[in-house]
């Protein structure tokens, strides 16, 4: 195993914008990476499983609900902070930063925002510290891009709810202890309920034969008849702004998220092109592929700008879905093109697993399509723009 010798670009000197703390936050899950992840990554890729003993790590390094106050568990940062761990995380592996964002995000930002206080107390704490692990449930085989028209259901039989339906694409789900499920009630209205494994009639088959997030673990979520308590419903909000709000707060950690893809690709390529030698001199000194490396800065630059001044919307509460929508659409196309062309510096040796590129380039290909397509977020801002819907 080769050592992780990554250095990360910082072409503008963002760090000196960055607190103390959020340095210490970022190192501190650098050098968790590089110690825990690059390590072990490329075989669990190859064998296409989720490293479950890293789980314990995440937590440690804050990975699980950072912005989430201390109170429940979490560490207390700011949304910077949480960004920085994600760009990390996803340095070393999107899927397990999608692991992370997951139960962040998705998990636990519903929890305590639209949770009763006794939900908060139940269930935060321990999923800070990864003795209980989330998923969201959302989309549906029939119902990606447009979730509200979820078939999922639930009705209200007196002392507890009946629940029927499926979720699909569905990261974290086959080791999930709790999945937080988006479900119509008896007038179609949109409410998030608890799901604790267990459950009678709750199952969640593995999704098999990924060539992307093979580090990640997928699966189903299937709700046969499943009854649950009326304490697992969130009250704090319905509709399906409820669940979208959870997906701003996924989506905002996975445009930082895709800037660590991008530096690694970077830092690989660039590494490479001092070291390979062709013609009697090493690659780098050629003028196609110091255009390839410096044009990957520069956008690694203007990607971490981006992010950058919208964790300060963020921290300042004024981040609109439109802008958090642009900035993961942005990065993670940023983050596909520089992994290919990352892999062309590399030329054949850029497809094998000796080397991170091709396994991030994979990975990138869910990314740019999970938490909403790359499509679906142009329109996004096409209608914050004009003030007109494409979607209907």
């Amino acid at each position: 195993m080769k050592p992780d010798l990554f250095e990360a670009p910082d072409y503008y000197l963002l760090d000196d914008l960055f607190t103390e703390e959020h340095k210490l936050v970022r190192d501190a899950a650098r050098s968790w990476v590089k110690r825990s992840v690059s390590p072990i990554i490329e075989d669990y890729a190859q064998r296409a499983e989720f490293p479950t003993e890293i789980i314990a790590g995440l937590a440690e390094i804050g990975a699980f609900g950072p912005y989430i106050p201390m109170e429940y568990g979490g560490a207390g940062l700011d949304q910077i902070s949480y960004g920085l761990i994600m760009q990390e995380i996803e340095r070393g592996d999107s899927g397990v930063r999608s692991t992370a964002s997951v139960q962040s995000s998705l998990v636990m930002y519903p929890i305590f925002a639209y949770g009763t206080e006794e939900q908060k107390q139940k269930y935060l704490p321990k999923l800070a510290t990864g003795e209980l692990m989330g998923c969201f449930g959302l989309t549906e085989p029939d119902h990606g891009s447009n979730p509200g028209g979820m078939v999922t259901n639930f009705k209200d039989k007196g002392d507890h709810f009946l629940l029927n339906g499926a979720k699909l694409w569905i990261s974290n789900a086959p080791f999930a202890d709790i999945a937080v499920v988006w479900a119509k009630n008896e007038e179609g209205r949109i409410h998030g309920l608890i799901v604790e494994r267990g459950m009678e009639g709750f199952t969640t088959p593995e999704t098999h034969n990924k060539w992307s997030l093979r580090a990640s673990a997928t699966g189903e979520l299937i709700f046969d008849n499943v009854r649950v308590p009326k304490e697992n419903l969130l009250p704090g909000k319905s509709g399906l702004g409820a669940p979208l709000g959870c997906l701003d707060s996924a989506r905002y950690g996975i445009a930082w998220g895709a800037i660590g893809a991008a530096m690694d690709c970077y830092d690989t390529a660039l590494r490479y092109a001092k070291e390979r030698v062709q013609f009697d001199k090493p690659i780098a000194a050629t003028q196609l592929q110091q255009k390839k490396l410096a044009e990957m800065v520069t956008e690694i630059t203007k990607a971490q700008l981006l992010a950058y001044r919208l964790g300060q919307l963020k921290n300042e509460g004024r981040a609109t879905t439109a802008q958090i929508s642009m900035a993961k659409r942005n990065n993670v196309e940023m983050a596909l093109k520089i992994a290919r062309e990352a892999r062309q510096v590399l030329g054949g040796m850029g497809i094998t697993g000796e080397y991170p590129i091709m396994r991030h380039m994979m990975n990138l290909e869910s990314v740019v399509t999970y938490e909403g397509t790359h499509d679906i977020h142009l329109l996004i801002t096409g209608m914050d723009i004009t003030g007109i819907s494409a979607f209907k």
